[in-house]
């Protein structure tokens, strides 16, 4: 079959206006490629039918926007009406939503086709996408590694180029984080940039959506069709529209780029260091100034993670109790009998441990004590990102501090993982957007990211920058080697 899912999207979109291709040519692929590539298990639920369906449909349409008929992938926390979303959680496991997250209708009002459902940590929670109550997806580049998380099915499947376009959720990395291991291009957007109605809920005042894709130009496509205020969502923030493509193949000389002294330490794996200097040289000969600053409390970042995140996961997951959806225990003896046994049962180990975590710290005088001090210096780290921003036009950084390691690490000790997110998790706390570009490999052909970081709504600023790296560096980013 015809790779025409391994062209640009640009080059897509021409041959469907010139009627050279069908919609269903590229449906047909995806699947097929999906078949050909299912021990990477990035799909939780497949929407082979409706897809079909909806191309045959859009036959006779008038190609009418870059992403029409195009394939694209789902994390399965993102409601889609009529489509299985389980959370990869027993609890949702035959959860149908009756209703789409609105950026699953924006979607449809670019008749872009839902391929599936993409695999992930059990409500979001992990780094490696192990928590999964469908097993883990698999890294593209050795299948032996983790796929990062909790997007790891999202960065999965676009890095197997099995469809060109997948939404992950970022709530301390989960985009990036991911991105950086499969050698993709993954942005957070600023908070409140895109609506989360629709997203089932882990940490309300972190988790973002966002786009995952093979190159910067289609991210930032992408991020255009995403955006705008919604009602539905009182976070979300009424901007004017713009186009985030607007800056891609500018000249870079003259930005003033900082790096944060911590983001370069021992804890960086040597081999990462080392590619991240050769971008950084690259920058500077290209005419950018680079310095490196101090950010407050940025070494406290997973901590505060682990509190406001866990406090707000024990809140949001409430909910689940076996009476209005989702898993519900059988014959309970009693009321109490329900509710244990629904969340016994339903939930996975990390969940549970983070659910009795956060409801420790919300308990009584504990809330004030950990709860609100940490948000306070949530905020500290904020105003010290801002202040930085008064002065430099990015901040960049390695992405992770190792690149994509086995799926039998560190299993005995779940707390390990969070320390995966350390360089990515200080952009959630400060609500700022970021994005990994691939910079190179390690020497056992392994991706190794940078991380972009980007003053508050100013996603065009980091495009800029990451679409000169891309284009200087030219990767080649298809782990078959262009097959």
């Amino acid at each position: 079959m015809s790779k025409y899912l391994n062209l640009e999207l640009k080059e897509i979109n021409k041959l469907l206006k010139e009627r050279k291709i069908k919609p269903l040519d590229l449906v047909e692929e995806a699947f097929d490629n999906i078949e050909k590539n299912k021990d990477l298990n990035a799909f939780i639920t497949l929407n082979k039918d409706q897809a079909i369906k909806m191309a045959k449909d859009l036959e006779n349409k008038e190609v009418d926007n870059l992403f029409f008929a195009i394939p694209i992938a789902i994390k399965d926390n993102i409601c889609t009406k009529d489509l299985r979303t389980t959370c990869a959680s027993k609890m949702l496991e035959n959860f149908i939503p009756v209703y789409d997250a609105t950026v699953i209708e924006k979607i449809k009002q670019h008749n872009m086709i839902i391929i599936g459902k993409t695999n992930m940590d059990e409500f979001a929670m992990g780094s490696t996408s192990r928590t999964s109550y469908f097993g883990p997806p698999k890294n593209p580049w050795d299948e032996n590694k983790i796929a990062g998380g909790s997007s790891g099915g999202s960065a999965s499947c676009i890095s197997a180029r099995l469809v060109p376009l997948a939404l992950g959720t970022d709530t301390g990395g989960s985009i990036r984080q991911p991105a950086s291991y499969c050698g993709l291009v993954g942005m957070k957007p600023t908070y409140g940039r895109i609506s989360r109605y629709g997203l089932i809920a882990f940490g309300s005042s972190l988790d973002q959506i966002g786009p995952m894709t093979r190159n910067v130009y289609e991210n930032a496509a992408l991020l255009n069709i995403l955006c705008g205020k919604d009602e539905k969502d009182l976070t979300s923030t009424r901007r004017e529209k713009e186009d985030f493509t607007s800056l891609i193949g500018e000249d870079i000389k003259g930005m003033n780029i900082a790096i944060p002294k911590y983001f370069v330490t021992d804890i960086v794996e040597k081999e990462i260091l080392e590619k991240f200097n050769n971008t950084v040289n690259l920058l500077k000969e290209n005419g950018c100034n680079v310095e490196y600053i101090d950010i407050d409390y940025i070494e406290n970042a997973v901590t505060l993670y682990q509190i406001i995140a866990m406090g707000e996961a024990s809140s949001n997951l409430a909910r689940f109790d076996g009476i209005r959806y989702g898993y519900s225990y059988e014959n309970p003896k009693n009321l109490e009998e329900l509710y244990s046994k629904t969340r016994q049962i339903g939930f996975g180990d990390e969940v549970k441990r983070r659910i009795m975590v956060g409801s420790l710290i919300l308990s009584g005088e504990n809330a004030k004590t950990y709860y609100d001090k940490a948000l306070r210096i949530r905020d500290d780290i904020r105003k010290s990102f801002l202040k930085a921003f008064e002065k430099y036009d990015l901040i960049i950084g390695p992405t992770t501090t190792t690149v994509a390691y086995n799926l039998t690490d560190n299993l005995d000790d779940p707390s390990k993982t969070f320390l995966d997110d350390i360089l990515v998790i200080p952009v959630n706390m400060a609500g700022l957007p970021g994005l990994n570009i691939p910079i190179g490999f390690n020497k056992d052909k392994l991706p190794i990211g940078l991380h972009i970081i980007g003053n508050e709504f100013d996603e065009k600023t980091i495009y800029k920058l990451a679409s000169y790296i891309e284009k200087t560096l030219n990767l080649n980013l298809n782990p078959k080697g262009g097959e």
